[in-house]
């Protein structure tokens, strides 16, 4: 589910780094918004991270 529809961006892991280094996997997750936009001249309800709302690459319904 954490994926964003148009841009792809889902779930990044990493690393958790203490001051002596100590490492314990982590991640970072979007800012992921449920929406109604057009896709083929239908409304249809996805996942859009933030991001994506700000820039407007897609029509809202």
């Amino acid at each position: 589910m954490a994926k964003d529809a148009l841009t792809g961006k889902r779930t990044h892991f990493g690393n958790r780094r203490s001051h002596a280094l100590n490492s314990s996997r982590r991640s970072w997750k979007p800012n992921l918004q449920k929406v109604r936009i057009l896709v083929d001249g239908k409304p249809k309800r996805v996942w859009l991270s933030a991001r994506t709302l700000k820039s407007g690459k897609f029509k809202r319904v």
